[in-house]
């Protein structure tokens, strides 16, 4: 239990110190980091259910009570890990869209010209050309500019989304690979303890077999002693009498 408990305290520091670096820069941060912040959110979800699942077995009420403590500590710990998490990354989609709108905006024709509203009409001064009448309405950018723009933003969308979808693919593959850490780990401390039980078992046989021969020995003795207690006791009344 107490190494469950150490390990939990080094995951819950690491996941406070990867948050510390995420806030620090929520918008430049790389998915790698977020990977490992979700990776380690796991591993210390799955340690604090080993630690409780331990605390309920504790037989001294004192240590059971308290185990039950850092198991609640932990799992507020936890929230706040995942709260703040998920607050850090919605800032990060936020400021992501706002970056990709304002560079879609900044590669539109006539963007000076243009505005918002297509069919409003724009402020700045009008131009005469051969095609067009000097007293009109403007119309902003033509209907092949708007497809270019609607094309550009669908495209826009495309690659966000499909960042979005590597990021969550490679957060599942850090989990993926902790749990296969964890589960190596756990297998090895269980290959130990059968390892030690089979030395205990050894020992043990050896001791029981020491034992039963030395219990044989005294037997022989106590009983060869009793023959010549006996033997003594008939040469006394034999010889004296």
């Amino acid at each position: 239990m107490n190494s469950l408990f150490n390990s939990a305290l080094k995951q819950s520091s690491a996941i406070r110190r990867d948050l510390d670096t995420f806030s620090q820069s929520p918008q430049t941060s790389s998915p790698a980091l977020q990977g490992q912040i979700a990776a380690s959110l796991s591993s210390l979800s799955r340690t604090v259910d080993d630690y409780s699942a331990l605390s309920k077995k504790e037989l001294i009420p004192e240590k059971q009570q308290k185990a039950f403590d850092r198991v609640k500590n932990f799992r507020d710990e936890l929230g706040d890990y995942r709260a703040q998490f998920d607050r850090l990354r919605k800032e990060r989609e936020d400021a992501q869209s706002a970056t990709n709108r304002n560079e879609l905006l900044g590669r539109r024709p006539h963007h000076a010209a243009t505005p918002e509203n297509p069919y409003a009409q724009s402020s700045l001064p009008q131009t005469t050309s051969a095609f067009a009448p000097s007293s009109g309405l403007s119309f902003g950018a033509g209907p092949a500019d708007q497809s270019r723009e609607s094309h550009a933003l669908r495209e826009q969308s495309f690659f966000s989304n499909t960042n979005n979808q590597l990021d969550d693919f490679l957060d599942r593959g850090r989990a993926v690979l902790s749990d296969l850490g964890q589960q190596r780990e756990v297998l090895k401390g269980t290959q130990r303890r059968l390892y030690s039980v089979a030395n205990t078992l050894g020992v043990s046989g050896d001791t029981i077999r020491k034992v039963e021969r030395r219990a044989r020995q005294d037997k022989w003795i106590f009983w060869g002693g009793v023959i010549v207690f006996f033997l003594f006791c008939w040469a006394v009344l034999h010889f004296l009498r």
